[in-house]
């Protein structure tokens, strides 16, 4: 059984705007999938969709079997995920510690404990102890970005959602952060979505890709592929991607 499964999922909006258009998709346990597009497609949109923060206008969307449309299991639906903000939405208020610190204390209300874990999950990212006691405005934005991991690790997600990861990160601690993310699902064994209008990252991270125009899913299949892939858009749009790169 597919781990998440996008089901004819239409979302219109008031005024009749409509931003998905009928997608169909299946992600499996595991998998390391990336949503690209361009602005305005709908990825951000088909993300909120999963997470409840949306209402669908009809279709559904199950995880392990769960519709995010039932109200009565929507605590253990929404636990299975966990989310590394395009801006990280670190506390400015809190150190290090304390911003992972809430987040374990999500999922476990021993203070002890919780700060135990805040400290391995900063350690797993590679951060190191004299960092911890710092606050977000004083360490570097790649820093920030593992903090921000560590957090997004500490609730012991089933399935993580990262949203532009390498947006603000010069190409160096971009490929950094990739890395690190790559090798964090792998470790954990856990499903990860990714939306980015980067193709290198896509690239470097996807088990597969998915590819939206406006509103509808225009092609799945594995990142090499879609420079030849048939479909006259994500050719398009692979190629002006690279045009850019190489820019």
């Amino acid at each position: 059984m597919s781990k998440i499964v996008f089901n004819d999922v239409y979302k219109t909006f008031e005024g009749g705007l409509n931003v998905l258009n009928g997608v169909n998709l299946r992600i499996e346990d595991g998998e390391s999938h990336i949503i690209l597009g361009q602005s305005g497609c709908g990825k951000s949109v088909l993300i909120k969709c999963l997470l409840g923060i949306f209402e669908i206008t009809s279709g559904d969307i199950i995880v392990d079997g769960l519709s995010v449309k039932n109200e009565d299991k929507r605590k253990e639906y929404v636990k299975k995920f966990s989310i590394l903000f395009q801006g990280n939405a670190l506390f400015d208020s809190m150190t290090i510690l304390e911003n992972v610190e809430f987040g374990a204390m999500q999922v476990n209300k021993d203070k002890t404990a919780c700060r135990k874990i805040a400290r391995q999950k900063l350690s797993a990212v590679g951060l190191a102890e004299r960092v911890f006691n710092l606050y977000p405005a004083e360490i570097s934005g790649g820093m920030q970005k593992r903090a921000a991991l560590a957090r997004a690790i500490s609730l012991e997600p089933e399935v993580l959602l990262f949203d532009e990861p390498t947006s603000g990160l010069d190409p160096l601690t971009g490929g950094v952060i990739c890395n690190l993310l790559r090798d964090t699902v792998r470790s954990m064994n856990i499903t990860a979505i990714t939306i980015t209008h980067d193709l290198k990252v896509a690239e470097f991270l996807a088990d597969r890709v998915s590819v939206l125009n406006k509103g509808l899913l225009a092609w799945t299949g594995h990142a090499v592929d879609m420079k030849d892939c048939g479909n006259e858009f994500v050719e398009h749009f692979y190629e002006a991607s690279n045009i850019i790169m190489r820019k």
